[in-house]
């Protein structure tokens, strides 16, 4: 249950479909039809434009990377209204931009397709961009490598010339060799080679099937762990690493188009809480295809194969976890015979934390990401495994590791002390952080990528008045120019303030209406999120613009992180250990109740919530639970029972529902659901029907339970849409039907 993060918790995505009125008893005029539209021509202008330019971040520069030779950034912009990109090459030299290569240059007037597997990854991978997504450039520089469409093209840089490669429709995954003589990918459930010289295609590995992929990652591993890929090259491009995901024992959940029941179901082998995960095992063959040599270590133990690395300056290197991870252990793999010898060995309590960009190896050995100190922390670790010397202290705030510069001993990320903003810092021999900031000032939320020899750094700056930009500085901050965007600019600033409240010091965000008036009691919504993989209170103008056109409709937006939420410390986080219901509901309550106490304008007797996702399920939450405080509540794609989610982010948290399932019942909306005691504030149910996330019988099982308990509610089915949906047209109505509903619940 990752979040982009500019989606936030609160992306509320729909569909234009009117709204099913789920009821037990007959309804009133005022509850059972939506109000007509309130909103001035202004604010529908805004809503409108927010959608079309997807939140006004279309036509900025993404995906920026420098060349080796740090005279060129490479990066990826769409145009202003539509989101097709294109690769653009931006000149250190003389700060000028042109165009490289666009997908209409390629397709020359085709249709771009897609085949379902590489739909999935990109919606496990939350990209919603059509034209060229990705791109992979060879380590010398010359060459780039461009998927569209299910197919490769190789740009020669120099000429700009652009060339297809023989490789079969359907390819997922392309990445070049370290000599840039080969591309590797997987196509049909198997991993293939191209020769560049001679632009020929080679089987690399044998029998993979739908059921049993070679080179794939498994669902969990792309949605929970962040490891997309499930095949790497050798660094000499001699062998080829691979994993082979076996899924016949996984249970299997069908999605049917409900528009189109004629097309049949689509089938997803999907693991639920206490029931079988795929079987994965690594192996090793070489890159001209033979014999596999398969790593071993103890599956049984530590079934999860969380992060694959296979560096110049260190061994095949694999980190696998226990099921409820907290336990995992590094190992090293002989490539001769597959055994693996111990690195080291993590424990936590409740859980462990995973970090892709971890190990890194150096010289010295390797670079080691740890929150047994209480908090994200770097080690430098010799290349047995022993402790040599902490790099990036708990304390410095690290959410991203960015680079290390061996021979100066210098190591950059992303982050720092305070959860509502981020920088680009450097930390020498583990001494105090230092922020890179590009001629910025203020609070902001910044990142950054440092080039290879940490000559030049590319900074995105965003602050509370300002949406991202993209700066290129020297080391020293000095700035040397900036990547041009194209973006429309959003027509409204958002009026928020930032505070710290009440004994536990929540941080949170408050937007009042343009033109709010002192004293002046409102009704507010909080926009809430709440899980341990999120916060929502972040000092950028781009996380709140959505905040002020629902304020500026006579409301008070409210963003609380209480504890559960990460960037506070390990023990903050883990406080939702074995309790999704508890602590979560009770700082979101706590929060806006000492916030009104700062506040005189909220009015506690009107107060909504909403959220999409774990945010959707802690607004049903509120609106069973939490009844006392929340008076009316729409919940986006909510999981309604935990065990029905999948299992590498529910275990984590709740443990195994054989041996905890106490957990489970009490973190359950249907536990809440179903008690006639218990009162419900009016809510509106909202998610899509092709959801292959949270799936929507969540939705349908808490409308099932509702009715049966005769407990009045509205649901919105988003026929044919996931978890994500993108569409201008879709967001706009659903944000109208948002709106509608706490207007007729909150307003007098």
């Amino acid at each position: 249950m990752r979040q982009a993060p500019f989606l936030l918790a609160a992306a509320l995505l729909a569909s234009a479909c009117a709204p099913v009125l789920t009821q037990h008893a007959p309804t009133s005029a005022s509850s059972s039809s939506a109000s007509p539209k309130t909103m001035s021509p202004s604010q529908e202008a805004f809503l409108r434009d927010f959608a079309q330019t997807r939140r006004f971040m279309s036509g900025r520069p993404v995906s920026a990377r420098f060349t080796p030779d740090e005279k060129t950034i490479l990066f990826l912009r769409g145009q202003p209204r539509a989101p097709v990109q294109t690769l653009f090459a931006f000149d250190v030299a003389t700060g000028q931009t042109r165009e490289l290569l666009t997908p209409e240059s390629l397709l020359k007037g085709g249709e771009e397709t897609l085949t379902a597997e590489e739909k999935a990854r990109r919606e496990r991978m939350r990209v919603s961009a059509r034209g060229f997504t990705s791109y992979q450039l060879s380590e010398d520089g010359a060459s780039i490598l461009v998927p569209l469409s299910g197919r490769l093209y190789l740009v020669d840089r120099a000429s700009g010339r652009s060339t297809e490669l023989k490789t079969g429709a359907g390819v997922i995954d392309p990445r070049f060799s370290a000599d840039g003589k080969h591309v590797g990918y997987v196509r049909d459930q198997d991993v293939y080679r191209l020769e560049v010289a001679t632009n020929t295609e080679h089987r690399v590995t044998q029998g993979g099937t739908p059921q049993k992929t070679h080179g794939l990652a498994e669902f969990v591993a792309q949605e929970e762990m962040s490891r997309f890929s499930g095949w790497w090259w050798s660094p000499d491009a001699r062998f080829v690493a691979y994993t082979e995901s076996d899924t016949s024992g996984v249970e299997n959940l069908s999605i049917i188009d409900v528009m189109h029941p004629e097309r049949g179901a689509e089938n997803y082998a999907y693991p639920r809480p206490g029931k079988p995960n795929a079987q994965v095992r690594l192996g090793v063959t070489p890159a001209t295809g033979g014999p596999t040599v398969w790593a071993k270590w103890d599956a049984e133990a530590y079934p999860y194969l969380a992060t694959v690395v296979w560096p110049k300056k260190g061994p095949l290197t694999l980190l696998v976890q226990n099921r409820t991870q907290t336990e995992q252990k590094l190992l090293a793999v002989d490539l001769a015979s597959g055994a693996t010898r111990e690195l080291l060995t993590e424990k936590d309590a409740a859980w462990l934390e995973l970090d892709q960009s971890f190990p890194q190896w150096v010289d010295e050995g390797f670079l080691w990401y740890t929150e047994r100190n209480g908090g994200p922390e770097v080690e430098l670790r010799g290349a047995d495994g022993a402790l040599v010397r902490s790099l990036v202290k708990p304390e410095a705030g690290l959410r991203g590791f960015v680079r290390y510069l061996e021979k100066e001993r210098t190591l950059y990320f992303n982050g720092g002390p305070n959860p509502t903003e981020s920088y680009l810092w450097r930390v020498k021999d583990g001494g105090a952080p230092e922020a890179v900031r590009p001629g910025t000032t203020g609070e902001a939320v910044e990142g950054g990528t440092v080039s290879k020899t940490g000559a030049l750094v590319l900074v995105t700056h965003a602050s509370p008045t300002s949406m991202p930009r993209s700066f290129v500085a020297r080391a020293d901050g000095s700035r040397v120019g900036e990547l041009p965007s194209v973006a429309v600019e959003p027509s409204i600033t958002p009026r928020v303030e930032f505070r710290e409240v009440g004994p536990l010091k929540f941080h949170t965000s408050l937007v009042r209406p343009s033109t709010a008036r002192p004293g002046e009691k409102l009704p507010v919504i909080v926009d809430v999120y709440a899980g341990p993989t999120v916060t929502v209170v972040h000092k950028s103008m781009a996380a709140h613009l959505l905040s002020q056109w629902m304020a500026d409709q006579g409301f008070l937006i409210a963003r609380i992180d209480g504890r559960g939420t990460p960037l506070r410390g390990a023990q903050w986080q883990r406080a939702v250990h074995l309790d999704f219901s508890g602590v979560t509901l009770e700082d979101q309550a706590a929060g806006i109740q000492a916030l009104a106490a700062e506040v005189p304008e909220v009015d506690l007797s009107r107060v909504g919530i909403e959220g999409w996702s774990f945010g959707g399920y802690m607004a049903a939450l509120a609106a069973l639970k939490g009844s006392d405080v929340f008076k009316a509540a729409v919940a986006g794609a909510p999981v309604v029972d935990w065990l029905d989610y999948d299992t590498h982010y529910t275990e984590r948290y709740l443990r195994l529902p054989q041996t905890d399932p106490e957990a489970y019942a009490k973190s359950s909306l249907l536990t809440y659901a179903s008690d006639p005691a218990r009162s419900i504030s009016p809510l509106l149910l909202i998610h899509g029907t092709a959801d292959d996330n949270v799936y929507f019988f969540h939705t349908l099982k808490l409308s099932d339970a509702l009715f049966r308990a005769g407990k009045y509610h509205e649901l919105l089915p988003l026929s044919g849409l996931t978890h994500m949906v993108p569409d201008p047209l879709i967001t706009q109505r659903q944000y109208e039907w948002v709106m509608n509903h706490f207007k007729r619940h909150l307003r007098p």
